[in-house]
């Protein structure tokens, strides 16, 4: 028997449930890291105990083999696959795993129970297969952490929420997160299609100067070298963010739909063993991605919560190896959709084609400009600084600092101090800086003077080296404007 986590088990005893009281087409969501795929090999199990067969669907080729191995590792060995020229094609197996394209031209298999991964994703097709009267009596288990689609209601019949995000991070399971964001980038006249921003008019804004915070020197100074995926717009988008970071020494690679899997996993190999520090990406690298990863970067601004939380949610998995997750939104998508955990449950949605999605007003965070704490909403004055803002009748578009505006400030320690000092007091003596300068530097990392620290310079981090590196990228751009 499959060993589950205490939400997994109470997932399948809930699923048990509906479909008893009569259910056909529970949904069931559970939130990204909390293991959809282990549960999902739990209800196969016993379905096949019983005698059952079983099809699990994704909603993409690319997905199958990582499906069937995650179900091998599970025990789950007499499997299928419905797809052209597999190796491991026989539709005599009991589960059979198959992507909705492939079912699309050669039909669905004769099974007992269907399991449809990320079901937020709707497939006309699909759907008209399981509203036939073959289908009446068969169990179909939808399975999404972000089940939000319009019409998802007139298709799934029963929302199963056994956790939520928020409670996985509390138990450990999944790591908190700090985010970080500058001022609100330009979208002015960008125009909406389909119910988000219109994709060559923001992938003009986003690559031609949208952004205060340049994308580069912010990961510099705040990216703390970890490996790192930036979702872009578009290829030119994703193109031009990579090259910066290859002219700013920083290894950078790309990936689209088109990177075939062998190609992915090496990147991934290479992003994992530190020889490549950032992954651009397009489309892709959304769902289903278990890489071993400490930060992202938004720079793809959207109006999806679906999108918003599914990228979110690459971050803040417990295989990372680092303390928490840290995102650089340089899209607003945090301050204007809500951060994951506060974003609310929603009921399954019944609207029909032509009419409105009705859309549920989370509470949207708030940034401290004085102190950088996350401020309820509607609330002025700060409650651990006492600032109150302003308000201000014009603004002006200058390259800023960003602001936390998420999870716990983290407080230095002294030896993280020391290192510091020790680490600037070497490139000062290094390049010849004049005496000070590191103290200077310190001051403006932390905010207050070293004392009390040693001045024996030590070899410096990359993380420190970077930070500098940023400081003089950010004096170069800002002499060439004043120049200008």
């Amino acid at each position: 028997m499959i060993p589950l986590w205490d939400h997994q088990a109470e997932s399948v005893r809930l699923l048990r449930y509906s479909i008893s009281a009569g259910h056909k087409r529970p949904m069931l969501k559970q939130p990204t890291g909390a293991g959809k795929t282990r549960t999902a090999a739990a209800i196969i199990e016993s379905a096949v105990s019983r005698g059952n067969r079983v099809v699990f669907i994704v909603d993409a080729i690319s997905l199958i083999d990582q499906t069937v191995q995650s179900f091998w590792e599970l025990g789950i060995r007499d499997v299928g696959v419905i797809q052209a020229s597999h190796s491991m094609t026989d539709w005599s197996k009991p589960v059979q795993v198959a992507s909705v394209q492939t079912l699309q031209r050669r039909g669905m298999p004769d099974v007992d129970m269907a399991i449809v991964d990320e079901a937020h994703v709707r497939n006309q097709w699909l759907e008209e297969q399981f509203a036939g009267e073959k289908w009446a009596n068969r169990p179909v288990v939808g399975l999404s952490a972000t089940p939000w689609a319009k019409g998802l209601g007139l298709v799934y019949d029963d929302l199963i929420e056994p956790i939520t995000m928020r409670q996985l991070i509390d138990k450990g399971m999944l790591l908190d997160f700090r985010v970080f964001a500058p001022s609100h980038p330009d979208l002015a006249g960008v125009s909406v299609t389909g119910g988000d921003y219109n994709g060559k008019q923001l992938g003009d804004r986003m690559a031609n100067a949208g952004l205060i915070a340049d994308i580069v020197s912010t990961w510099l100074r705040l990216g703390e070298d970890r490996p790192t995926l930036c979702y872009c717009v578009d290829r030119a988008h994703a193109k031009k963010v990579q090259q910066r970071f290859l002219d700013a020494g920083v290894p950078a690679e790309y990936i689209d739909m088109n990177t075939d899997g062998p190609e992915r996993a090496r990147i991934q190999g290479r992003l994992e063993r530190g020889e490549t520090k950032v992954v651009c990406n397009i489309a892709t690298l959304t769902k289903g991605v278990d890489w071993k990863i400490g930060c992202i970067i938004i720079a793809r601004p959207t109006k999806s919560k679906m999108l918003h939380v599914q990228i979110a949610g690459r971050v803040i998995r417990a295989n990372s190896g680092y303390p928490d997750g840290l995102v650089l939104d340089h899209s607003d998508n945090m301050l204007r959709l809500g951060l994951p955990t506060d974003i609310g449950s929603m009921p399954l949605c019944t609207a029909k084609k032509g009419e409105r999605k009705a859309e549920r007003a989370d509470p949207l965070p708030k940034e401290c400009p004085s102190c950088g704490f996350l401020k309820a909403p509607k609330v002025r004055e700060c409650p651990i600084c006492k600032f109150v803002p302003e308000t201000r009748s014009e603004l002006e578009e200058e390259d800023g600092e960003l602001v936390q505006i998420g999870g716990k400030k983290r407080v230095a320690t002294m030896a993280e101090k020391q290192l510091w000092l020790s680490g600037l007091r070497f490139i000062q003596i290094q390049r010849k800086y004049k005496e000070g300068w590191a103290a200077n530097q310190y001051r403006e990392r932390f905010g207050v003077w070293p004392q009390g620290l040693s001045k024996i310079p030590t070899e410096p981090t990359p993380e420190i080296e970077n930070y500098v590196r940023s400081k003089l990228i950010r004096f170069a751009k800002g002499k060439s404007k004043r120049a200008a």
